[in-house]
């Protein structure tokens, strides 16, 4: 049985929320109204999951995720509202240690958050089932000037990542030298209002021009679009190099918008220069499909390793396909990505 903290400084959301937890049959073993508290409930009652509220007196969530994962690392689901501020907050979290997030539906003080009961319990299981000590990425000891030069042209980069992914893609994207000339495209598993943030936040961190994806966008060498939350994104051109995308709200695929599958697969039906496809961490089995569809289009298929992925879901369904050529730990990826287009004649 899933045992959860719950902190919230709102004794309204602290109690919606647990009520809304064991209503579905998992356990609340405490509450706790700031970060403070939480520091020390965790410790006390070394919870599977804790739902951590971002704004809160004394010790806000960023800093409580700091102080938890430095003292007794726990699984973390950040619950955050629906805003800019709330975004950058949540990266933020994530980037100090927390697997996920949820976005309360109507801010700070969400009163119709019971409607979205299922997706909330869901998420909480699927963090709660995540390794929090695996969100830690070292530097590569590759050299800046070994990843320099002798590049075939045209590659295109295709990433794909759910839960505990923000953190893995942004070291992929810091990681990418502009020599390589890439054409990336990221689907992380994100809602609508968090991933321009997260576009921004990587453009601010890369080489690469990073951007949130719109329809018609086209893109060329050295530069990045990230897939809009609740948008599938299909490649629907290809010429000279330069790729064009179409943003659609048909029907989620495995139970999301955007799915990894849908923009892999358009990939390969669409481009004819070299491709690698790297599946991150996350829940589920969203890209396995497309994996299968790059690898038979001749391109390089790379997944994550067990050991550093929160959730071994995605790239764990991935290698199962037999279609992935190799398996990396989270730091040894860039450079493997940089190898798979390495101009060997």
């Amino acid at each position: 049985m899933t045992r959860v903290l719950v902190v919230d400084d709102s004794h309204f959301m602290r109690t919606v929320i647990t009520d809304i937890l064991e209503d579905a049959g998992l356990t609340v073993v405490a509450q706790a109204a700031n970060g403070r508290e939480a520091v020390e409930l965790v410790a006390d009652h070394d919870p599977d999951v804790v739902t951590m509220d971002v704004e809160m007196p004394e010790m806000n969530g960023i800093e409580a995720v700091e102080a938890i994962m430095d003292r007794d690392p726990v699984p973390i689901m950040m619950l955050s509202a629906l805003t800019t501020d709330g975004a950058d907050a949540t990266l933020e979290a994530m980037e100090k240690g927390a697997v996920d997030f949820f976005a309360k539906p109507s801010g700070t003080i969400s009163t119709d958050l019971s409607a979205h009961a299922e997706a909330l319990v869901r998420t909480v299981e699927s963090v709660a089932q995540s390794d929090p000590t695996a969100q830690a990425i070292s530097t590569s000891q590759r050299s800046a000037a070994d990843r320099e030069g002798g590049y075939v042209d045209h590659p295109t980069l295709v990433i794909g990542a759910s839960t505990g992914g923000p953190n893995v893609v942004e070291s992929i994207l810091a990681g990418l030298p502009r020599a390589a000339d890439f054409r990336v495209l990221v689907v992380q598993h994100m809602p609508d209002q968090f991933t321009g943030r997260f576009a921004k936040r990587l453009d601010g961190r890369s080489a690469y021009d990073v951007r949130e994806a719109s329809d018609g966008d086209r893109i060329g060498g050295g530069e990045a679009l990230i897939a809009k939350g609740d948008y599938h994104m299909v490649v629907s051109g290809y010429s000279s190099g330069r790729l064009r995308v179409r943003l659609e709200q048909s029907a989620p695929v495995h139970s999301v918008r955007p799915a990894i599958d849908v923009t892999m697969e358009s990939v390969a039906e669409t481009i004819d220069d070299p491709v690698t496809a790297v599946v991150l961490t996350g829940m589920g089995s969203d890209g396995a499909a497309g994996v299968e569809a790059i690898d038979a289009i001749g391109g390089q298929v790379l997944a994550q390793d067990e050991e550093t992925s929160a959730v071994f879901g995605i790239p764990g369904r991935a290698i199962e396909t037999g279609c992935v050529d190799e398996v990396y730990p989270a730091d040894e990826l860039v450079d493997a990505v940089l190898d798979t287009i390495r101009d060997r004649t």
